[in-house]
């Protein structure tokens, strides 16, 4: 892998689930904070030169991290919804053919799940992204929560990050799908707006998402088995 990449994570976000008091990237998980597990993980790719963090207007934790004097990384506002930040962020980012999406509270990220993703993005025209397949069964339910349909789990995914792109591409994909107001909830889903279809990759269960405060322990857990191997 001799071409370098460029990242962008948004980081824009409150967390509102998590019920806590500052934005969940910012609460400490094994004497770092979130984002700062998740941008190491990056900036220590060997193919990862750049890492663009696309952060809330009235962010006040990030300047404080001693990751935030790192020269490789650039800040930028970021937007009201993901893909608004995702697409701010691209703006600095078109010097670069390709760009890796990274989210900011996905802090157990491998370079193995790195290198797998950069292989299947680059031999794909239309990028690639992370994910792990459906385990549980599945259900449906209605608005009441009344169960309606056991959902077949077969080619089930879910679908994690970084998510791989071209930079033109995915520009071009998030500006269409924001101005026909489409919902946009990860950026495979602007792709498949266009009619394209990425690969998807395998990438390690414990890749997980901090969401919800039963999610910080487990990472704990993660990161520290991924220290020890």
């Amino acid at each position: 892998m001799t071409e370098l990449f460029i990242a962008v994570v948004p980081a824009a976000g409150v967390g509102a689930r998590m019920g806590a008091n500052i934005p969940k990237q910012y609460l400490m998980l094994e004497n770092k904070t979130v984002i700062e597990h998740t941008l190491t993980a990056l900036l220590s790719h060997p193919s990862i030169t750049q890492v663009v963090v696309a952060l809330g207007p009235e962010d006040g934790w990030f300047a404080d991290l001693d990751i935030a004097n790192n020269p490789a990384i650039v800040r930028v506002d970021g937007g009201k919804e993901r893909a608004d930040s995702v697409l701010a962020g691209l703006q600095a980012c078109q010097s670069y053919n390709w760009v890796l999406v990274h989210d900011a509270a996905r802090p157990c990220l491998t370079h193995a799940d790195i290198d797998n993703l950069i292989i299947a993005a680059l031999a794909s025209d239309h990028g690639a992204i992370l994910g792990s397949q459906v385990r549980d069964t599945m259900k449906r339910t209605d608005t009441q929560g009344n169960i309606i349909a056991t959902v077949d789990r077969e080619l089930l995914w879910h679908a994690l990050t970084p998510q791989m792109f071209p930079v033109k591409l995915l520009t071009d994909a998030l500006t269409t799908g924001l101005a026909g107001q489409s919902n946009i909830t990860d950026e495979a889903s602007a792709i498949e707006l266009l009619g394209l279809m990425p690969k998807m990759v395998i990438g390690r269960a414990d890749n997980i998402k901090i969401t919800r405060p039963e999610d910080m322990p487990l990472a704990t857990l993660f990161l520290q088995q991924l220290t020890q191997s």
